[in-house]
């Protein structure tokens, strides 16, 4: 098999990566896709007490394995398969379990922080940024959090305002001049992220 061709979706929190992640994978047979989430590479915190993880900043580079992830996304290109972690947000800290992953034709990385890294930014071959309106991406995740992670009203906007918000005019949004395509999803997406899928397609075909 030729190597995959690595796609890095990146952009705010709760800005819609996933929907657009969703749309492209839809567009191919699922053998041939796979996405691998930054949020799985956040760094092991079993050393600390639930009070201390809650005090992480993890908006912060600093709190993902990139070297970890590198190394996986090197095999990956390699032809190689992984042992991927799994990370837990209720309990603030990366699960037991793991998934093993097999290199298919496209390999979608997406990520809050997925373009920060140099190392992983460099293997891609297309590098998006999904933006919306900031009050639009905070309800997003205010619903997200409390529906899907167990967290609370108060806890998720001590988050936001603490770290989510600064975090992301610090580190997020500088990598959006990485980007090969900036794509708006305040309200529709779908002639960008068509383009984008014609684009995969005729790499892929070649």
């Amino acid at each position: 098999m030729k190597k995959p061709v690595f796609i890095a979706v990146a952009g705010g929190s709760a800005s819609g990566k996933t929907t657009v992640v969703d749309k492209i994978v839809e567009s191919f047979n699922i053998e041939d896709v796979t996405v691998i989430k930054h949020d799985d590479y956040y760094k092991d915190q079993s050393e600390m007490n639930m009070e201390e993880r809650y005090l992480v900043n993890y908006d912060h580079p600093f709190s993902l394995d990139n070297d970890l992830m590198y190394s996986q996304i090197l095999d990956l290109f390699k032809g190689k398969s992984i042992v991927k972690p799994t990370y837990d947000f209720e309990a603030h800290n990366r699960s037991k379990k793991t998934e093993t992953v097999i290199p298919t034709k496209i390999i979608i990385l997406e990520g809050i922080l997925i373009m920060e890294d140099s190392r992983i930014r460099d293997l891609c071959d297309i590098k998006l940024y999904v933006e919306a309106d900031d009050d639009i991406r905070f309800i997003r995740r205010l619903k997200r959090d409390m529906d899907e992670r167990g967290r609370s009203l108060e806890s998720v906007i001590n988050q936001y305002t603490k770290t989510v918000k600064p975090m992301h005019f610090a580190f997020v949004k500088p990598t959006k001049r990485y980007a090969d395509i900036i794509i708006p999803n305040d309200i529709n997406h779908d002639v960008a992220v068509d383009l984008i899928i014609t684009k995969i397609k005729s790499i892929i075909s070649v």
